[in-house]
């Protein structure tokens, strides 16, 4: 199937200012919505930047088929495909960007947790949310951006609009409301089964006809390409448009870690803080993921560098951890470190958009 006239535009009407307004063209971003919602309805964002993005033909997931990673239904899986992975109660599971860029939300029920996975190809970003915040109810695709962000929309017939890389609540009942994320990391499928080799994976199989081995926009995530849906203004020079960036994100501003610089190094361990907690972010070029955490596990604070049987090691203890933050050896065998759950993957245009006062860290 062809791509959705939302990606047709673009990647052959890049640049253009906006296509069509959302919520009409109030200059209060707190006035009731003209269109799309309730007369009781209102939006915290500037209504005239819900743009339309034409979403027709973007159809969420809920509790698609899951498969084991070597069944023939996941076979569409290159080992440098890029997935979404998590633990749901426990329970490994991967959805693959290639399913993402053709539904761009896939709403998982666990046994006692409910979570929306999103990835919006536009701004490259890729945010797992728990639903509770929305009363377990499944997202869907509005059709609209904000600064060429998905806008998620839910629970059905709510009027509440979601604004991935803002998570939070835009308009309607949840404006305002902050998202709360649930872990995940966007990594290799080969790294990803390689630290879990007992995880699910979303099937092909998903009752639409999508080609899912084929990235269907053409050269728009190419890191130097410059072109963009909605025009927002220059793009910030200090990295390439369209280069991945790992962001931990801090009110406007966050640390970031760019992609270009961390395919330099094998591994890395780096320490920073955050949100008054000391945390260390754990890089793997082979599985060409990262990952943060709080530096800490059995009640003291630990420093890690790289080394030992699983490529790192704590200084205090000597025991050997994983990048997915499991100790596998060592005194403190079979601890885990806490995620830093608002840890995520974006374009690094996006993310200089949406946090502005961001920082680079040293590595």
């Amino acid at each position: 199937m062809a791509p959705s006239r939302r990606f047709l535009r673009a990647v052959s009407w890049l640049g253009v200012v906006a296509l069509a307004t959302g919520c009409g063209e109030s200059e209060n971003p707190s006035a009731p919505m003209e269109d799309g919602g309730s007369s009781g309805d209102f939006c915290v964002v500037p209504q005239q930047e819900l743009i339309d993005g034409d979403g027709s033909g973007i159809f969420a997931l809920t509790n698609p088929p899951m498969v084991e990673a070597e069944h023939p239904d996941a076979s569409y899986l290159s080992d440098d495909d890029r997935v979404i992975g998590l633990e749901l109660d426990g329970e490994p599971v991967a959805v693959p960007l290639n399913i993402l860029w053709w539904h761009e939300i896939v709403n998982l029920d666990g046994p006692e947790t409910a979570v929306v996975v999103s990835h919006c190809p536009l701004t490259g970003s890729s945010l797992t949310f728990d639903r509770s915040v929305a009363g377990g109810a499944a997202f869907r695709v509005s059709g609209l951006l904000f600064r060429n962000n998905l806008v998620m929309e839910g629970p059905e017939d709510s009027g509440s609009l979601w604004i991935q890389m803002q998570r939070r609540g835009a308009c309607g009942e949840g404006a305002g409301t902050p998202m709360p994320m649930h872990p995940s990391v966007e990594i290799s499928w080969q790294g990803w089964r390689e630290l879990h080799p007992d995880t699910r994976v979303v099937s092909e199989d998903t009752g639409f006809p999508r080609d899912y081995t084929t990235y269907p926009f053409g050269a728009y995530r190419d890191w130097n390409n410059r072109d963009v849906l909605v025009f927002q203004g220059p793009l910030d020079p200090r990295r390439p448009p369209k280069e991945p960036v790992f962001g931990v994100p801090l009110s406007d501003g966050g640390w970031v870690f760019p992609f270009g610089e961390l395919q330099q190094h094998e591994l890395l361990a780096v320490h920073t803080a955050a949100k008054g907690d000391r945390i260390v972010v754990l890089w793997n070029r082979e599985f060409d993921g990262a990952a943060a955490y709080i530096a800490r596990a059995d009640g003291r604070e630990l420093t890690f560098e790289v080394g030992g049987e699983a490529s790192f090691r704590d200084v205090e203890t000597g025991s050997a951890w994983r990048m997915d933050g499991i100790a596998v050896s060592g005194p403190l065998e079979g601890h885990r470190l806490e995620p830093l759950a608002d840890a995520y993957v974006a374009f690094w245009f996006a993310w200089a958009d949406f946090q502005p006062e961001t920082v680079f860290v040293p590595l």
